[in-house]
Order: C-alpha cells, then sequence, then structure tokens
C-alpha cells in the first residue's frame, strides 16, 4: 500500500462511520404517537419532492451524457455520470436522516440540552461524513483508475465535476423555491394575518415548511458543498498537470504523481481530523459547556489535526522548499475557513451590531427594516473580499517563489482552497445540526411538550439558524475560490489547444490566446457574465413569489372553508399544501437550469473562447459579492426577527415584531433560495465549459 491509498481508504471509513452514525440513531425512541406522526408526514413529503425532482432531473442528465459521450469523449461522460449520481445520494442520504433525526432530538430534550446537542450533531454527523466520503471517492475513482490519461488529458476529469455541479445547481434551485414559498405562506397567512405562532399544528403549510427545510438547507446544501468538493479536487488535479506540462521546470515534472494525488491526501487529512474531533460533542466534556462553545472546540480540533496531518503528508511527497510553501497554503486555507465564519457571524447574528441596527431599524417600519437589512448584506460583502484576496495573492506567491512558475502559483491556490474543502465532514455535519433543531422545534410546539423542553429545542434552534448563516458563507467563499482556479485551468487548457488546431495557430503566431481588457471580445464575455447572476437570481425570487402566492391562497381558502381549524376542531389538509408547493417549485426550476446549461454554450460557440472566458470571470465576480449580499441580509433579517422574539423592543406579537416578519420574509428567498444557487450557477458555467471546450474551439464562428 502506497501513501496514495490513504485517500480512498479515509472516503470509506467515512462512509462506514456515517452508517455507524444511523445504526445509532435509528436506536433512539422517537417519542409518542403524535410525534412520530408529525415526522412521519415531513419524511414523506421530503421523499415526494426529491423523487419528483430526480424524475424531472433525468431526461436532461441522459441527453446531456450522450451528448458529452459522442462530442467530447466516453471517460468524460462516465465521469459526468458519476458526479452526478454521487450528488443526488449524497443529498438524499442526509436528508433521510434529519428527518428521521427531528422527532428523536424533541424527544430526549426533556434530558436536557447536553443529550439533545449530541443527537442532533449525530444525526448532522451522517451528512457531513456522507458528503465528504462520497467527494472523496469520486474523486479518488478517477485518479487511481486513470492518472496516466488524465497526465496527458487533464480536462476529461472534468465531467466528474460537471455531473457534480449540475445536479447541486437543480437541487438547490429547485429545493430553495419549495423550502420558501412554503416558508412564506406559512408566515404571511399564520404569523400575520391570523397571529398563531410559527409552527403551529393549525397552520396548513406547517409541514410543508418543515418539508421545505429539509430539502433546501440538507438535500441542497449537502449537494453543494458535495460539489465544491468535487469541483476544487478536480481544479487543483488540472493545475498540476498543466504546472508538469507547462512550467519547463524540470522537478514540478518529477513529481507529477505527487501534485495530482497530493489534493486527495487533503481531503483524507479533514476526514480523519473529524472523526476524531467529533467525539467532543458526545463528550462529558462537551455535556458541560455551552452548545456553540461546544461545536466551536470540535471545528478547532479538527482544524488543528488536519493541520498536522498536512505537515507529515506535504514533507513526506514534497522536496522541503516545495513543501514548506505547499503547507503554509494548506495553513492558509483553513484560517480561511475560520475567518469567513467569524465575518458572517458578525454581520448576521443578534448579538452584534449589524443585526441589533435592523431590528431597531424595524421600530418605524417595514420600509426601514427593509433598507437596513440592505445595507448590512452590502457592507458584508467587503470584509469577505479582503479575506478572499489575501488568500488568493498569498497562496499564489508562496507557490510562485518556491517554484518560479506561475501556473504552481495557482495551484498553490487551488491546494488552499481544498484544505478549506477538507474540513466539509465537520462543516456539514454543523450545518445539518441546523435545519435538525428547526424540525424538532416545530415537533415540539405542534405535539404540545412541555415549556422546559421548548426552552432547550428554542436555544437550539437559534444556534442552528447561526450555523447554517456561517455555512452559507463558507460555500460562497469555496465557489468563488474554486471558480478562479477553474477559470486559470480553463485558460491554460485553451492554450494548449490552440497549440493543436491549424486555425488557431494562423491567428495567434505566438501561440499565446491573450484576456485583455482593450479586447471587445473579452468585454462582451464579461458583460454577459456579470449579468447572469443577476438575470439567474430573478427567476428564483420570481418563482419563490409565485409558488407562495399559491400557498398563501390555498392556506386561506382552508381557514375560510375549514372554519373548525381555528379552533382545533377541524385537521387542515397539509397534503395539499405539500403537493401544490412541489409541482410549482418543480416547474419553476427548469427555466433557470437551462439558462445556467445554454448560456456558456451559445457564448461559446457563436463568440469563441475568448468571449466565454469573459463570461467566466464576469459571472465570478458579480456572483460571489451578489451572493454575499443576499445570504448575509437575509440572515440579518432573519435573526433581528428572532432578536425581538427574545422579548426585546416590544416582543412577539407588537408592531415592531410585524415589521420585522416582513422583512424576514422578503430575506427568506435572498438567503435560502437566490443567493445560496449563486454557487453552484457559478461552478456550472466553468465546468461545462471546460468539459465542451474541445467542441468549441472546433466549431466556434468567433476565435
Amino acid at each position: 500500500m502506497s501513501i496514495y491509498d490513504i485517500a480512498w481508504i479515509s472516503a470509506i471509513i467515512a462512509l462506514v462511520y456515517s452508517l455507524i452514525q444511523i445504526f445509532l440513531l435509528l436506536k433512539v425512541d422517537p417519542g409518542t404517537a403524535k410525534m412520530k406522526e408529525i415526522a412521519n408526514a415531513v419524511r414523506i413529503g421530503a421523499d415526494a419532492f426529491l423523487k419528483r425532482e430526480y424524475t424531472v432531473l433525468l431526461p436532461i442528465g441522459i441527453a446531456l451524457t450522450i451528448l458529452i459521450y459522442f462530442l467530447v469523449s466516453p471517460i468524460a461522460a462516465e465521469g459526468f455520470v458519476v458526479g452526478a449520481l454521487f450528488s443526488a445520494l449524497a443529498g438524499y442520504i442526509g436528508m433521510n436522516t434529519t428527518v428521521r433525526t427531528s422527532s428523536r432530538v424533541a424527544n430526549i430534550a426533556k434530558k436536557g440540552m447536553g443529550p439533545a446537542l449530541s443527537l442532533a450533531f449525530r444525526g448532522g454527523s451522517v451528512m457531513g461524513f456522507s458528503v465528504a466520503g462520497l467527494a472523496l471517492l469520486a474523486l479518488s475513482i478517477f485518479v487511481f483508475i486513470y492518472n496516466n490519461l488524465i497526465l496527458q488529458q487533464p480536462a476529461l476529469i472534468a465531467g466528474l465535476g460537471f455531473g457534480a455541479s449540475l445536479i447541486a445547481m437543480f437541487m438547490r434551485v429547485g429545493g430553495g423555491i419549495y423550502t420558501k414559498a412554503a416558508d412564506l405562506g406559512a408566515d404571511i397567512v399564520g404569523k400575520v394575518e391570523v397571529g398563531i405562532p410559527e409552527d403551529d399544528p393549525r397552520n396548513p403549510a406547517v409541514i410543508a415548511d418543515n418539508v421545505g427545510d429539509n430539502v433546501g438547507d440538507c438535500a441542497g446544501m449537502g449537494a453543494d458543498v458535495y460539489e465544491s468538493y468535487v469541483v476544487i479536487g478536480i481544479a487543483a488535479i488540472i493545475l498540476g498537470v498543466l504546472a508538469v506540462q507547462l512550467s519547463g521546470n524540470s522537478l514540478i515534472a518529477s513529481l507529477s504523481y505527487n501534485l495530482i494525488f497530493f489534493p486527495l491526501l487533503i481531503g483524507a487529512s479533514g476526514i480523519i481530523s473529524s472523526i476524531i474531533a467529533s467525539f467532543i460533542v458526545n463528550s462529558k466534556l462537551g455535556n458541560k459547556l455551552q452548545p456553540m462553545r461546544v461545536l466551536d472546540l470540535a471545528f478547532i480540533v479538527a482544524a488543528i489535526l488536519a493541520i498536522l496531518i498536512n505537515f507529515f503528508l506535504t514533507y513526506s511527497l514534497f522536496p522541503s522548499n516545495i513543501a514548506l510553501s505547499i503547507f503554509v497554503s494548506t495553513i492558509l486555507g483553513v484560517i480561511v475557513v475560520v475567518l469567513i465564519e467569524r465575518i458572517v457571524d458578525y454581520f448576521t447574528s443578534y448579538n452584534y451590531g449589524p443585526t441589533k441596527f435592523v431590528a431597531e431599524a424595524s421600530r418605524t417600519s417595514a420600509a426601514t427594516n427593509f433598507l437596513a437589512g440592505f445595507s448590512v448584506g452590502l457592507s458584508s460583502t467587503a470584509p469577505a473580499a479582503v479575506l478572499i484576496v489575501a488568500a488568493i495573492i498569498i497562496s499564489y506567491f508562496l507557490g510562485y517563489n518556491s517554484t518560479g512558475s506561475y501556473i504552481f502559483g495557482v495551484y498553490s491556490t487551488a491546494i488552499a482552497t481544498m484544505a478549506m474543502l477538507s474540513l466539509t465532514a465537520m462543516i456539514i455535519s454543523i450545518d445539518s445540526f441546523g435545519p435538525i433543531t428547526d424540525n424538532a422545534n416545530g415537533i415540539v410546539e405542534m405535539s404540545g411538550l412541555g415549556e422546559d423542553v421548548r426552552v432547550v429545542t428554542d436555544k437550539l434552534d437559534a444556534i442552528g439558524n447561526t450555523v447554517k448563516a456561517t455555512t452559507k458563507g463558507f460555500a460562497i467563499a469555496s465557489a468563488a475560490l474554486s471558480a478562479l482556479a477553474l477559470f486559470q485551468a480553463f485558460q491554460s487548457e485553451v492554450m494548449v489547444r490552440a497549440s493543436q488546431i491549424p486555425r488557431y495557430l494562423q491567428a495567434y503566431p505566438n501561440g499565446s490566446i491573450q484576456y485583455i481588457l482593450s479586447d471587445p471580445r473579452v468585454l462582451v464575455g464579461l458583460l454577459i457574465g456579470g449579468l447572469l447572476p443577476f438575470f439567474f437570481s430573478s427567476f428564483l425570487i420570481n418563482a419563490v413569489g409565485k409558488t407562495a402566492y399559491k400557498l398563501v391562497l390555498e392556506v386561506r381558502r382552508q381557514f375560510q372553508e375549514i372554519p373548525g381549524i381555528l379552533n382545533g376542531a377541524a385537521k387542515p389538509d397539509y397534503g395539499r399544501c405539500i403537493s401544490m408547493v412541489t409541482s410549482a417549485s418543480l416547474k419553476e426550476l427548469i427555466a433557470p437550469g437551462l439558462l445556467a446549461i445554454l448560456t456558456p454554450l451559445i457564448v461559446g460557440f457563436i463568440l469563441g473562447p475568448i468571449s466565454l472566458g469573459g463570461l467566466l470571470i464576469g459571472s465570478v465576480v458579480s456572483g460571489v459579492f451578489l451572493a454575499l449580499l443576499m445570504a448575509n441580509a437575509g440572515a440579518a433579517w432573519d435573526n433581528a426577527k428572532k432578536y425581538i422574539e427574545l422579548g426585546n423592543l416590544g416582543g412577539k406579537g407588537s408592531d415592531v415584531h410585524k415589521a420585522a416578519v416582513m422583512g424576514d420574509t422578503v430575506g427568506d428567498p435572498f438567503k435560502d433560495t437566490a443567493g445560496p444557487s449563486l454557487n453552484s450557477l457559478i461552478k456550472v458555467l466553468n465546468t461545462i465549459s471546460i468539459v465542451f471546450l474541445g467542441v468549441i474551439m472546433v466549431y466556434a464562428l468567433l476565435i
């Protein structure tokens, strides 16, 4: 066994660890008959949504597989299928477990905070380790089987990333539309018009709302981060091969296998360290600390252990001067995770000034609440931008200074990003804790458990909202760095392919295709790419509005035509609401999906690779900051409402609270639909461009 085998072995260990957590979880009592009934309704609704979504995606996936098989290569098509299947599987496993965990957390909360926290984290860890394990396994399969071919044609592996990106985008879009339409429908009629609590069983949309938490925040987030993991692994592998091909450095050439396997080993270090750190949450120490401190401690321990393992790996695979630069890049990636989460926490938690400012603005009206939340979202982009820029500059010059090769500098940036994603198992375990505790809180309310239990689940739910917001920031930052690494891979692939195509050799005698701002083709691409995230988001926000409108009418109808609902004499028709939101959200995801798939192909085949490159960089620049704006503004609106609900500024039912609820309804599609979906859009654009690049360069009308 070689050191390379650590990668696939760690992937298997992660999946086995997930299975063990499922086994332990299912042994826990799910509660009373009423609790099981509610949990079962949520599970059936979530299963129905995903099955119908996969039915919609299947013909699209088959058509693209055939196109890639005949236009690109059978290996790229194989990668597309594996990437897509594992992405769908990651989302499904995690979602199926979280819906079974919520009632168990609600029931065990009777015993106190420690047991409830431990069980919620256990449920989340199934998603976390499934995502990391499946992503690393997919990468390992391809690199171990096709490593010699990848060293000659690195773009072949991009099919794996395209499959992962496409499914993640559709799951993000479909799940995001569902979850926020259901949330809005439940809030507008239930909380605002009728004045009943958020998780009141009398609300016909309440089960649909709980289903949405799972298909959006669990299945959607799982597929999103799985995709980021796979995509940055692919970018690092491609850049490692290009460093061998383009640097002209004999030392780099001698390290070819180490360069393509090292990203996988970084992933392995993250899995091993996360498994060790996860035991902290279930320990006696974990039961003594405050819940947020327990989760933070587990994450910090995982990060430190990953750094130590990476030190051993880098110095085992590389000469000391290169090993130092690569090792520092891995440390940088871990630091970026910590800092991006701190930045997002500052702008979105009600413990700090920005969200309190939004809550204070609610004293005047909903309009001032909207303006305050939007301004917080805008300002939150600045420190994130500084952090991303610093990470790019530092990691690039670490690699460049150690070898004198610009492409190795970009490889170093990809390694820093891979180090970020290596902690996926722990990050998603903590993130999935959010929807579990949210649903558990709802089950406590709907099943009529005591106020002492509600105190426990309320606190866990508040922590869950914080970790969900910080994970979105992590996903957005990783999308930015992944896309920039992919663009460098795209640009280098263009140059390599141009040297093999006669018409490019005639048009560019020096053999270099450059992306310069004075070239109108680049400017056109930049403008189209810059526009695309805005236009894409318009589809999603409009879809949430249209779907929520249908649900609002249905909830109003049930209240009017079944008058016994409010006094508890009659039961709402939950199933009709679930079916309505499912059908509408799946119908709405087709248009934005086609926009993401067709735009780069149309631009590439008509305007050529130079405009396509401009499109890719334009989409990153506008998409990352638009995503940060929407995700952070939405979370600030949400937590401003929760701050008021704690009894501040008049508390629940006050005019201030009503204004904050309106702000939250605006922020919901921002933070849980459009904002997170932009991560996947950016990566779909990059991966589809690399997959079809060879065909585009041959048949493009303009070059």
